[in-house]
């Protein structure tokens, strides 16, 4: 008996030995046909897909048919199902070359043969590990991003062809906000985090330190420029966070005389220090960006362009924009930068239309430290500050509102709207811990507001709590240019406070230090760029206007908001002063222009009877043409600027149209044919 069961355990080995051997050499053979047919065909092919797979069903255990599939599949996604149907073949096929090759890879530079002999498979590793590292990003998994870097750094590679450590400063750096209980590489302070980058990037130069000699041997003298510059662009972004700008400048400038400047990061750096036409001229520089992402350029550059008085030019640009990219990663930004553009042009139906849109699109975050909640945020805020406007507006196209049961319940409607909305943001602030940075730093290049939304956001609170916090800032801060943003909001804080002498005291003297007798001397940093910085001027002559008025200072009123006229006039209508317009008209007179003229001259305008120094110039031409009337507005303010030049606005009967054409007095947009909501 038991000679029996030792033949047959003999027996069972030998065939195992010799079914092995078999299944070895077909597997050999397999492998041998996948890698002559891989050649000439890229994974990111029209073919790839179909190659992967017949290379999967020749050997599933071979690597290279799930890196087809998976790079293909990565290089055409745009979505998060996409990126999440990618995992899968790229972890597969990450898993196989890793079992396969492991041991190759840890002995790669033992001799220059062995480097020869692995290089195309560390080459695919590379593309695998990339692909599959950016999926888990794009769709918020940086614990597995973290656990592919620990396993390349197990293998101690001699030159660090993965940028392992910048990539985990990245890491730390975009996820700074969250802690260990979300993500387990993660510390449980945004400083710890910020610290684990920083750190992370110093191990880098580190490593390159050490390895210098040994890769110059292999590779060349000028091997490791690419690799400093890499850390060189997380540690200008790292030290912008955090607010050392001259340390920031430094690395940015290494990275120019490198060639390695990314001008995006830049410009953004500019705009937290007050720069405002730089950072223009710096966005609109080359940029490199994935495809399928956020192209931040056309998210800040529109932000700006409302700072500068041009909401139509951003309008204009987000609009293009939007129709070239579709619906991809980064719609949702553009819908949010479209929306704010409408919104200080007066349009409030086409800013809600695209704050909708926004809010209901999937947005991923792709290529860039912007965050969900960010995303969220911006959108509940601009809705606030658009719920403001539509009550501001409300008032404005009816000056005895208060008399109207369908206007005072509108009113009372968007009161409890703006409400539950302000509700909403409040929460989202109190739970961020960033609020500091991103929210009352004002202008830092990782926040998603303008200045004037911070201050629609802050006014609402404690006002004396933020007055202090901002006198604060007028001690502490170094950034010279925005010191005046700083002031404005103390003044603003003044006037919400109902202390109306102080706001004129604080806002007379931050006018004179703005715009004084040295005005155009750009080495003074007080004195305010008038090309760039309307919306500061204009809303400094609003509450300044806004003081006078509380006061019964008449004449300065009335000097006061024409000069806010002149500097921001699609904002007049929303703020509480009246502005003193004389209004002509000529062409057709009806029974419908008549209702028009009536329902223009029951807006909030202080109407003059006749021409004065003082009065803005209305005139309106109205035509018609079958069934259609034609106006033909133009605008000129006492300064003699020319707000409105002869613009058409076409309509066909009075239903609102006397509304609309008093907002377009203010340079308002829209389109030529116009018809009521």
């Amino acid at each position: 008996m038991m000679m029996n069961k030792i033949l047959f355990i003999l027996l069972s080995v030998c065939f195992v030995i010799d079914f092995s051997d078999v299944s070895a050499q077909k597997n050999a053979a397999a492998r041998y046909e996948i890698d002559a047919k891989r050649i000439g065909v890229s994974p990111v092919d029209k073919d790839a897909l179909p190659r992967g797979r017949e290379f999967i069903r020749l050997d599933s255990t071979y690597y290279v048919g799930w890196m087809y599939e998976g790079i293909y599949k990565y290089d055409r996604s745009s979505d998060y199902l996409g990126y999440k149907n990618a995992i899968r073949p790229l972890r597969k096929a990450f898993n196989l070359i890793t079992k396969d090759y492991g041991k190759a890879f840890k002995r790669l530079f033992a001799t220059p043969q062995n480097y020869m002999d692995n290089q195309s498979r560390l080459g695919d590793l590379y593309e695998i590990e990339s692909a599959l590292q950016l999926c888990y990003n794009n769709i918020e998994m940086p614990d597995s991003s973290m656990a592919l870097l620990d396993i390349i750094d197990s293998y101690n590679l001699q030159k660090d062809f993965f940028g392992t450590c910048t990539e985990r400063a990245w890491l730390y750096h975009r996820n700074r906000f969250f802690t260990s209980d979300k993500f387990d590489f993660l510390k449980n302070s945004i400083e710890e985090n910020e610290k684990m980058a920083f750190r992370w990037c110093y191990k880098g130069f580190e490593r390159i330190q050490k390895n210098q000699g040994v890769n110059d041997y292999w590779f060349g003298p000028h091997q490791s420029d690419d690799d400093r510059m890499m850390i060189d662009h997380n540690l200008a972004i790292l030290h912008a966070y955090k607010q050392s700008y001259d340390s920031a400048e430094y690395y940015y400038k290494q990275l120019e005389a490198g060639g390695r400047i990314s001008w995006g990061n830049y410009a953004e750096l500019q705009t937290e220090i007050g720069n405002f036409d730089l950072a223009i001229q710096y966005f609109d520089k080359r940029q490199i960006f994935r495809e399928h992402g956020l192209d931040e350029k056309f998210y800040y550059v529109p932000t700006l362009l409302v700072l500068k008085g041009n909401p139509k030019a951003a309008i204009q640009m987000e609009n293009k924009q939007i129709t070239q990219s579709g619906s991809t990663p980064g719609f949702g930004w553009y819908s949010i930068a479209l929306a704010r553009s409408y919104l200080y042009d007066g349009q409030l139906d086409s800013c809600e239309f695209y704050l909708t849109k926004a809010a209901n699109f999937k947005e991923l975050h792709i290529g860039t430290t912007l965050t969900q909640s960010q995303y969220e945020f911006t959108i509940n805020l601009l809705k606030v500050q658009l719920i403001d406007k539509k009550t501001a507006q409300l008032k404005f196209v009816n000056r005895g509102w208060w008399y109207n049961l369908k206007d005072l319940y509108n009113f009372v409607a968007l009161k409890i709207e703006k409400y539950l909305n302000a509700y909403v943001v409040v929460n989202q602030m109190a739970n961020n811990p960033e609020r500091k940075r991103i929210v009352y730093d004002l202008f830092c290049n990782e926040s998603t507001v303008s200045f004037d939304e911070s201050m629609c956001l802050l006014k609402d609170f404690s006002n004396s709590y933020f007055q202090n916090k901002y006198n604060d800032y007028q001690q502490k801060d170094k950034r010279l240019k925005i010191q005046r943003y700083f002031k404005l909001f103390c003044t603003k804080l003044s006037f919400e406070n109902g202390d109306y002498a102080e706001a004129t005291k604080a806002g007379e003297k931050l006018l004179g230090q703005s715009i004084g007798s040295n005005s155009g001397d750009d080495s003074n940093p007080n004195i305010v760029d008038t090309a760039t910085e309307k919306l500061f001027l204009a809303r400094l002559y609003e509450v300044l206007a806004n003081s006078y008025g509380k006061q019964d200072n008449t004449s300065r009123q009335i000097i006061t908001t024409n000069l806010f006229f002149d500097q921001y006039p699609q904002l007049l209508p929303f703020s509480d002063v009246p502005l003193k317009m004389h209004l002509s008209t000529e062409g057709v007179t009806d029974e419908v222009t008549t209702k028009v003229m009536d329902d223009i001259r029951r807006c909030h305008i202080q109407w003059a009877d006749a021409a004065a120094a003082d009065a803005t110039e209305v005139q309106v031409q109205f035509s018609k043409k079958g069934k259609l009337y034609e106006a033909r507005i133009h605008v000129i303010s006492p300064s003699g600027k020319i707000i409105v030049n002869r613009q058409q606005m076409v309509f066909k009967d009075a239903k609102g149209t006397g509304a609309e054409l008093a907002l377009r007095f203010f340079g308002k947009g829209g389109n030529i044919e116009w018809e009521p909501n």
